[in-house]
């Protein structure tokens, strides 16, 4: 079986401005990144439900969302929701691309049609939380698709992994009180949005790993080795999600952790050891952030080249 890699180019019509880090582009790049690994096959991106959406998110939520996108009128401009996240024409389809994405892929990986899948859509997700848009975030994939794998699917415990350079607050935020999921999120510390302390712990299913400015892949690797991956092995979840944010990595401009593409390939290849001993190897992954676009690129190749091993 190969590596799904989903995308729809729905996904370029979200435009949140020319001089905003999250073009784009971004996905352009990581499509280019991976286009010629082996064992990789590339598949259109549906649109999410409504019924799925609404098991993550506020039904008015969503309808103040749909309300509010631009005609297709290149008269009408972008909306702010926040000082950080827009809303263009073309908006909703691409965030609904993403959550369609994700749970296109759980139940292909499910049904075992795939390996295992990467989602390569935009804008990311997991700042925005039931009710709120945030942090360039407008539908919170991984947590749309975690509750669509419960409701769809009969899976019991889920592990969503966040190595974004970000805390996912939108992800812990649905799932603090959620003993069923379980969220292990990699940050740095202090940096946007402020949350993602280590005594941030749910109801015992939250396990935050702050890292402060200028760490390297050596403490990365080891806050996983130590902490992350154990608590994984503990939980013994039937389905791994992972939010990939590749912004960590030392040529991204929005924060200062020092990453290289090895160790996207080495996080990625723990997880992946884990899925196959003890979950079917059931990985569904999703592209958050990352904004030097020959960093993405690079990243997203050592750890689609890793799902794929």
């Amino acid at each position: 079986m190969k590596t799904l890699i989903l995308h729809h180019d729905d996904c370029l019509r979200h435009d949140p401005g020319r001089r905003h880090a999250e073009l784009p582009a971004r996905v352009t790049a990581v499509l280019n990144g991976v286009k010629d690994l082996p064992e990789t096959e590339l598949l259109p991106a549906p649109r999410a439900s409504q019924e799925q959406l609404r098991l993550a998110h506020a039904p008015e939520y969503w309808e103040r969302l749909v309300d509010l996108e631009p005609s297709q009128d290149p008269s009408e401009d972008r909306v702010a929701l926040d000082p950080d996240t827009f809303l263009s024409a073309g908006s909703i389809d691409a965030t609904l691309r993403g959550s369609g994405a994700a749970c296109f892929a759980i139940d292909q990986v499910l049904a075992g049609k795939a390996k295992n899948a990467f989602c390569a859509t935009r804008p990311p997700g997991h700042h925005a939380d039931a009710a709120t848009a945030m942090g360039f975030c407008l539908l919170n994939h991984a947590a749309i698709a975690a509750r669509h794998a419960q409701a769809s699917h009969g899976i019991g415990r889920i592990a969503i992994l966040d190595f974004d350079v970000h805390h996912g607050n939108g992800t812990q935020a649905i799932f603090e009180d959620s003993a069923d999921v379980l969220c292990i999120s990699s940050h740095q510390m202090p940096l946007y949005p402020g949350t993602g302390h280590s005594s941030e712990t749910g109801c015992g299913n939250i396990l935050n790993l702050p890292l402060p400015p200028g760490s390297g892949g050596k403490d990365f690797r080891a806050a996983w080795a130590s902490s992350g991956l154990p608590a994984l092995e503990r939980f013994r979840p039937e389905l791994i999600i992972i939010s990939a944010g590749f912004d960590a990595h030392a040529r991204d401009p929005l924060a200062q952790l020092e990453l290289q593409d090895e160790d996207y390939g080495w996080i990625t290849e723990q997880i992946c050891v884990y899925a196959m001993a003890d979950c079917g190897g059931r990985v569904v992954s999703i592209l958050e952030g990352g904004y030097d676009l020959d960093a993405l690129a690079s990243a997203s190749a050592a750890h689609v080249s890793a799902l794929t091993k």
